[in-house]
C-alpha cells in the first residue's frame, strides 16, 4: 500500500527574525506525526495556481494552527481583541480548503485551522475567551503547553469518540479565541 500523500499548511513571516526576506515555517512535529503514522508530508506553499495539482496529488489536508488571529471582518465583525492578522496565509488556507472539501478527501484543522474551516464555513468566532466568558479554566495556558491543563467532553455519537472511546480525555489549551 502506497503512503498517503498528506498537504499541510504553514505559517508565513513577512520578514525579521529568521530572515530579511517573506519566509515559511512550520513547527516541527506536524511533519514527525504526520511521518510516524505513515504518511509523506507536503507542505503548501502559498501560490494559488498550483492549487489543481495539489488537489489531484494529495491524499489528505492538515490547516495547522498558529500564532495569529484570523481576520474579524471575515465573519463580519470587527476587531475586539484580535493580535497578529496573516491575511496572505488566511485566504490561502480559505481557498485551498473550499477546494478540498469538494473532493470528499479528509481534512484537518488543528487549532487555528478548525477555527478557519468554521470560519470558511460560515461560522464565526469568540474573539477573546477572558473577556468573553466566564470560566476558571486557563484557555490561553502558559508554557510548557505540551502538557494538559484541563478536561473537555466528547460526544458518544461522534467520529473523535469513536477513534478514542472515551467521553473525557485531558487536553492542552493556547487559545484566545474559540469557535
Amino acid at each position: 500500500m502506497k503512503s498517503p500523500i498528506i498537504g499541510i499548511t504553514l505559517d508565513y513571516e513577512n520578514n525579521g527574525g529568521y530572515s530579511k526576506f517573506p519566509w515559511y515555517a512550520i513547527r516541527e512535529n506536524y511533519l514527525t506525526c504526520l511521518h510516524k503514522f505513515g504518511a509523506i508530508p507536503f507542505p503548501l506553499f502559498h501560490q494559488y495556481s498550483v492549487n489543481d495539482y495539489f488537489l489531484k496529488t494529495l491524499d489528505g489536508l492538515v490547516i495547522t494552527g498558529g500564532n495569529f488571529d484570523i481576520n474579524p471582518s471575515l465573519y463580519s465583525e470587527t476587531a475586539a481583541g484580535s493580535r497578529d492578522i496573516k491575511n496572505k496565509r488566511t485566504n490561502f488556507e480559505i481557498e485551498i480548503f473550499n477546494q478540498f472539501l469538494e473532493t470528499s478527501k479528509p481534512i484537518l484543522g488543528i487549532c487555528g485551522g478548525e477555527q478557519l474551516m468554521n470560519i470558511a464555513s460560515g461560522g464565526n468566532l469568540i474573539q477573546d475567551i477572558n473577556t468573553s466568558i466566564k470560566t476558571n479554566v486557563q484557555h490561553e495556558q502558559p508554557n510548557p503547553r505540551d502538557e494538559v491543563s484541563h478536561e473537555i467532553s466528547i460526544k458518544k455519537n461522534s467520529r473523535l469518540f469513536q477513534i478514542i472511546q472515551s467521553d473525557r480525555i485531558k487536553v492542552n489549551s493556547a487559545h484566545h479565541q474559540s469557535v
